[in-house]
């Protein structure tokens, strides 16, 4: 008997309106399109708040993993989706809602919190982005940038206050910090004038960093071979070129959904031979040899182009 097939569809819920509505966003590619498009729905919202001008925004992804595959894990026995079923070891099964949250201070041994003792510690921060500094994005540490979000007016009446702000970002030519809680989280967050929006990307905080200097402690402190460091500058040189990021493919990705395909169509497949390594001892002639090589590869790009 061949695999079980489950098919299965289901209405979502419906929900209560949120406290704002928010608008519709630019214009919104189809469901069945492999291009990331903006969410219809905010991961945030609250107010934007420049000393005592404020106005109503929301947080959307700058970048999506939608296009991206993921996996379920089925029973082989049954191609049924295994439920992840929170299990205490001693009693069993337990619901979800009736579920706790405990800080281990000890092995075993833990300080529970309950719903209303968390609501209680909320931060301001969890309604509003408040601009606290403005720097130079130059200051700004390439470590601490995290994620990317549109942050987007929520309502018609706070467009004004809001292009004030972005046009005092463009004109100052700086970035504005603030703080805002996501996910449980507070986050440092750098906010950037961009076009008729703002960007706002979350920043690390200095406990999440290592700091360069304690990561390459044990690097031996060695000098390169002049010669060595010219030849790479010509390889560098040979295959320079502007950041083009739809050039890059996820080679990986590509190559799990040819499977996914072939397998769909029944092919029967063939384990490839595994690369063998090639462990270069002289790098003098390694470099030397990429260096010749990098010439007919540049070479190669240029024609295309």
């Amino acid at each position: 008997m061949g695999a079980k097939k489950k098919v299965r569809t289901r209405k979502a819920p419906h929900k209560k309106a949120a406290r704002r509505a928010p608008a519709r966003h630019g214009h919104h590619k189809p469901a069945n399109s492999n291009q990331p498009r903006l969410s219809s729905r905010p991961v945030w919202q609250g107010d934007l708040r420049l000393s005592l001008v404020s106005c109503p925004v929301g947080l959307f992804g700058a970048t999506s993993k939608s296009g991206n595959i993921s996996f379920h894990l089925l029973n082989p026995e049954t191609n049924n989706r295994i439920r992840m079923i929170p299990t205490d070891p001693d009693t069993g099964p337990v619901e979800r809602a009736d579920l706790v949250k405990g800080y281990e201070i000890s092995k075993n041994h833990y300080v529970v919190l309950d719903r209303d003792e968390l609501d209680a510690v909320k931060l301001e921060t969890t309604r509003t982005i408040d601009i606290e500094r403005f720097v130079n994005a130059d200051d700004i540490d390439r470590l601490y940038w995290n994620t990317p979000y549109y942050l987007l007016p929520n309502e018609k009446g706070g467009v004004e206050a809001y292009t004030v702000i972005r046009e005092a970002l463009k004109k100052a030519n700086r970035f504005a910090l603030g703080r805002v809680v996501m996910h449980g989280r507070e986050r440092l967050v750098a906010l950037e004038p961009r076009g008729k929006g703002i960007l706002c990307y979350t920043l690390r905080m200095a406990d999440e960093v290592v700091q360069p200097n304690d990561a390459f402690a044990d690097i031996p402190n060695r000098k390169a071979d002049p010669q060595m460091v010219d030849i790479a500058l010509k390889i560098i040189e040979q295959q320079e070129g502007p950041f083009e990021p739809g050039k890059f493919a996820d080679r990986y990705e590509n190559a799990l959904r040819d499977l996914i395909r072939r397998k769909e169509r029944g092919e029967r497949l063939v384990t490839a031979e595994p690369v063998a390594d090639d462990n270069v001892i002289d790098l003098m002639a390694a470099l030397k040899k990429s260096l010749k090589g990098g010439a007919g590869a540049s070479g190669r790009r240029r024609k295309a182009g």
